[in-house]
C-alpha cells in the first residue's frame, strides 16, 4: 500500500497558500529560481478571481506522506481550447514535486483520472488556464535564472516525464540578447522605409490612466489577433481583457512600452517590455508584506541590467514586413538610455522563425528550452 497521498485541494485562501507555499519552499536554496508573487498564484487558481474559469474546470491536488507536502499539480479542462481543436485534452500546469517515483505517478494519477471522468482522452503540459499563464517545462537551461513569465523546474523533472510516457508536443526557446551601443544601421533604415510605406508612427504615454483609457482594450484584441494560430491559445475574452487591463498595465514602465499605429490611430503593434524583476521577487520570496512591495517597486522604478521583452505582437497583415524594426528602433535608445545590458526574449515557439527573425541584428544566445508533453490517456 502507497504511503503517498493525494488530497484534492479546496478553492478557499488558507489551501490555495499552502499549494502554492510548497513550491516557493522546495526551491528555496536554489540561486536560478524565481518565485511567483504567492498571491497572484492563489488568485489564479480561485474560480471567484479568475474569469477563466468562465470557459474552465479545474481541480488542483497536494501529495503528502507522514504528513508533509510532496508535490502539486492542477488539472484544467479548457472547454473553450478543445472546442476549437476538437480534442479532448486535459492540462496539467501548476506542478512541482520532490524527486521520488512514488510521489510523481500519484500525484498523475490522480489528475489523469479527474480527466478521464470527465471525458478527456489525452494530458498536455505543463500549460495554465490560459496563454496568459506560465507554459513549458524547463528542460535546457537549468544553470540560467528564469524571468517573471517563465518556469523554473529541477532537472529530475523532465526525467520523470519521460519515464511515465509522456512524449513532446511542442518545444519553446528563449534568448538572451546584448543591448547594442546604438541601433543597428540596418534596422534603422527598414523602420524609416516601412513607416513611410504604410504610414505607420510610434505612440508612447507617460499616463498610465490614459494608455489604459484610449489603447487598453486595442492591446489585447492585438493579442488575441496576432496569437491565434498559436499553440494552445484561444482568445481571451471580454472579462479577461478588463481582468488584465487593471493587472498589467498598471504596473508597467511606461518608457519600455511602444505602441506603433496607423494613420487612423489603430494599433497595429506592440512591444510591452519592463525591467526584470527577477531578483526582486527573488528577495520578496513570493510575498508583498512586509517588503516585498519595497523589492518590486525599487525594480520598476530603479536601475537594472536586464530588460524582459514581455510581448511583442503585430497585426497578422503587418507580420513578416518589417514592422518589428520601428518598434525596436524606439526602444533601443531607452534601453541603452536606462542603462539596460542585456534583453530576454522569453517563450517563443520554436518553429516560430519569423518571431526569431527580429533578433538577426543582435548579438544573442539560445539559453533556454522548455516542453509541453502529451500522453493518451486511454
Amino acid at each position: 500500500m502507497s504511503s503517498v497521498y493525494v488530497h484534492p485541494i479546496a478553492t478557499d485562501s488558507d489551501q490555495l497558500r499552502q499549494y502554492v507555499q510548497f513550491g516557493v519552499d522546495l526551491y528555496k536554496d536554489n540561486p536560478c529560481y524565481v518565485p511567483p508573487l504567492i498571491l497572484d498564484d492563489v488568485n489564479t487558481l480561485s474560480p471567484d478571481k479568475n474569469p477563466a474559469f468562465d470557459f474552465c474546470d479545474a481541480q488542483s491536488f497536494m501529495a503528502f506522506r507522514n504528513g508533509e507536502p510532496q508535490g502539486t499539480i492542477t488539472a484544467i479542462i479548457n472547454r473553450a481550447a478543445n472546442e476549437k481543436t476538437g480534442r479532448k485534452q486535459l492540462r496539467f500546469g501548476f506542478v512541482d514535486f520532490v524527486d521520488d517515483k512514488e510521489v510523481v505517478d500519484e500525484l498523475f494519477e490522480a489528475a489523469a483520472e479527474w480527466g478521464r471522468s470527465r471525458g478527456m482522452t489525452e494530458m498536455v503540459g505543463p500549460m495554465g488556464f490560459t496563454d496568459m499563464d506560465h507554459e513549458g517545462m524547463l528542460i535546457e537551461g537549468f544553470d540560467e535564472m528564469g524571468t517573471m513569465a517563465t518556469i523554473y523546474n529541477f532537472p529530475y523533472y523532465p526525467e520523470h516525464m519521460q519515464r511515465m510516457g509522456f512524449e513532446k508536443d511542442a518545444d519553446w526557446v528563449e534568448f538572451r540578447m546584448t543591448v547594442p551601443d546604438a541601433i543597428p544601421e540596418k534596422y534603422a533604415r527598414i523602420a524609416d522605409i516601412i513607416a513611410k510605406k504604410y504610414n505607420l508612427s510610434v505612440k508612447k504615454y507617460t499616463s498610465r490612466s490614459k494608455i489604459k483609457r484610449e489603447y487598453g482594450h486595442a492591446i489585447f484584441d492585438l493579442v488575441n489577433e496576432a496569437y491565434k494560430d498559436l499553440y494552445g491559445f484561444v482568445p481571451l475574452t471580454e472579462r479577461q481583457i478588463e481582468h488584465y487591463i487593471e493587472m498589467y498595465i498598471g504596473i508597467l514602465r511606461l518608457e519600455d512600452v511602444t505602441l506603433v499605429v496607423d494613420a487612423d490611430g489603430k494599433l497595429v503593434a506592440l512591444g510591452i517590455s519592463m525591467p526584470s524583476m527577477s531578483e526582486a521577487l527573488r528577495k520578496a520570496h513570493g510575498k508583498l508584506f512586509p517588503f516585498g512591495w519595497y523589492h518590486l517597486l525599487k525594480a520598476i522604478k530603479g536601475k537594472t541590467d536586464v530588460v524582459d521583452l514581455l510581448l511583442v505582437a503585430v497585426k497578422p497583415e503587418y507580420q513578416s514586413k518589417g514592422v518589428n524594426a520601428l518598434i525596436f528602433t524606439d526602444l533601443i535608445p531607452r534601453y541603452i538610455a536606462n542603462g539596460y545590458k542585456y534583453a530576454e526574449s522569453n517563450v517563443e515557439l520554436e518553429g516560430n522563425e519569423s518571431v526569431q527573425k527580429q533578433w538577426e541584428y543582435f548579438e544573442r544566445r539560445q539559453h533556454r528550452r522548455r516542453r509541453a508533453y502529451r500522453k493518451s490517456l486511454v
